[in-house]
Parts: C-alpha cells; structure tokens; sequence
C-alpha cells in the first residue's frame, strides 16, 4: 500500500504541467483557435520562470515572469491567426519552433545551475488541516506543493466558468459559431484574444512548473515533449476541463511508470511508455468519431479563421 501511495503521489505531481498545459490550450480551443505552439510557451515559461529565480530569488515574481513569457507567446499567434488569419496549424508550429529557440539561446548560460534554496523550500509540500487526515486521499491529493492545489483550483474554475457562466457559454457560442455569436453582440475578436493570451499564460506556469520545482536544475529541453501530450490531453479529455484533470494525473503516471517498474526488476522499454499516451489519444478519437456525440466533439469553428465582414 506504502508503494502505491507513493506512486500515486508521483503521478500528481508528474502530471501537474500536463493539467496546466492543457487546460491553458482547452480555452483556447474553446475560443475556436488551433495553437500547436504550447510546447514553445512552456519551454519559454520555463526558461523565463528559472531566470528570473535564479535572479531575484522570489518565488512569486518568477511564476509571474513564466506566465507573462507564456502570454506573450500566445500574443504573436494570437495576432498571426486572429489579427492577420494566418493558418493555425503553421503558426502553432513556428510558435513551438520559435519558443525552443528562445529557450536553448536564454538557457545556455543557465545549464548545471540550481533554483535557489528558497525557491526550493517555497515549493515545499503543504500539508492541508483535516483533508491531509483522510484515509489514502489525503496522502494522495492533500500533502502536494502550491503548484497541484493551483491545477485543482483552475480545473474547477475553468470549468464552473465555462459551463456555468454567461461569459462562458458566450465562448462555447463563439466556438461553434462565431458569425451567428457575432449577431447576438458578442464582441468574438475580443474574446479570441482574452483567451488564447489566458492559455498562453498556463502554458508558460506548466513549463515553469518544470523548470522550478519538478526538475529544479537548468537543462536543454526540459518539457521533453510535454507540450505535445497537453495537445492530445485536449482530445483525450473532450474539450472538458474536469475530465482533463483527470487525463493529466493518468498521463503523468504513465511518464514515470516506465521508471517504477525498472526499480521493480521489470524492464520495459521507455519508448513503449513513451508513446502510450498518443495511442490512447488515437482510440479515444476513434471512440468519438464512432459515437458522434456532439458533446465529446470539438469546438465546430477549430481552425477556422473568422474574418467579421464575412458574415
């Protein structure tokens, strides 16, 4: 029992920058753009986030810097593929390659150096009164760090926003269709723009997620293609933020299961772990085309460039 809670606990905090990621591309996607750039905002977040504590030892100040970097990631696709139309699928692209230039060229001076003791200790696991006393839960989801508490507090958020609020249902509406969203007074440009920079700026607090308390060292690439799983954790979890917490924390355990059955005597291949959560993305996808259920479907107007005087 010891083992599994331990293991369990492994796969709440690898899937921490999963959920973050994801939830960061859900409302983006939710807004009817296509951002395949969210390997390239985490790997900025992270190098931004782990610059900025080296440099100022503040903890807080370094989150803020990953999601801003993350933002402004999001702001150059954002303009690209809402301001000018470009393609979504290209810019998401060039937004990856873009983001892991940056990284590699800002963190070359930061390789082999280490998060400052205090950053280290700020990200410590907290212990939460009462629910840290339940049985197996508590050890579980009650005794992480203020990174998993801020994954489950935005998956609820994100999702009481969406399906409970004007303001969300305002952007389902835009989703499925702008034109007709664009009559009934909803300001769509607005709206694009507020979320796809808001999925930006998760994405960069996932990559910082990395870089300051999962792997609290500097090295080249950290998010090893983390940013790629959140794109099929969006699939995978419907387009709905509740099941992406879910996805998230099965995903992570599935990146360090690889390691804990090795510890076990049982060798497996990584590779094979590795691309386990692809092929359950591609059976979920076949699952769904099957069905045609329009609730597990995306968002009607995903990709499509709005252009108003269209309508």
């Amino acid at each position: 029992m010891g083992l599994l809670i331990s293991f369990l606990q492994a796969c709440i905090v690898a899937g921490t920058p999963l959920l973050l990621a994801t939830l960061g591309e859900l409302i983006c996607e939710k807004a009817g753009n296509l951002n395949l750039g969210v390997e390239g905002m985490m790997l900025m977040g992270a190098v931004i986030g782990f610059m900025i504590g080296i440099l100022t030892k503040n903890p807080m100040l370094a989150m803020l810097g990953s999601m801003i970097s993350g933002a402004l990631g999001a702001f150059i696709y954002a303009v690209l593929t809402i301001g000018l139309r470009a393609n979504q699928v290209v810019s998401g692209l060039t937004l990856t390659i873009f983001g892991t230039g940056i990284s590699s060229f800002i963190g070359k001076d930061l390789v082999g150096k280490v998060v400052p003791s205090n950053i280290k200790n700020f990200f410590t696991p907290i212990h939460i009164p009462l629910l840290q006393d339940i049985p197996i839960i508590g050890d579980i989801f009650f005794k992480q760090d203020i990174f998993v508490y801020i994954g489950y507090i935005l998956a609820l958020v994100i999702g009481i926003y969406i399906y409970k609020t004007s303001k969300g249902l305002n952007l389902i509406a835009i989703g499925e269709n702008p034109k007709s969203a664009e009559s009934a007074g909803i300001n769509v440009i607005l709206y694009k723009y507020i979320h796809v920079l808001l999925g930006g700026a998760l994405c960069g607090l996932g990559g910082a997620y990395l870089s300051l308390v999962y792997v609290p060292t500097w090295q080249d690439n950290i998010t090893a293609g983390r940013g790629w799983i959140a794109v099929a954790l969006v699939i995978f979890a419907s387009w709905n933020p509740y099941k992406a917490l879910i996805g998230s924390y099965l995903f992570g355990g599935l990146d360090i299961i690889g390691f804990r059955l090795q510890g076990l005597g049982i060798n497996v291949s990584q590779y094979v772990i590795d691309m386990l959560p692809y092929v359950i993305t591609i059976i979920v996808m076949v699952f769904v085309s099957i069905r045609k259920s329009s609730e597990n479907s995306p968002p009607k107007s995903l990709s499509v460039p709005y252009f108003r005087e269209e309508r």
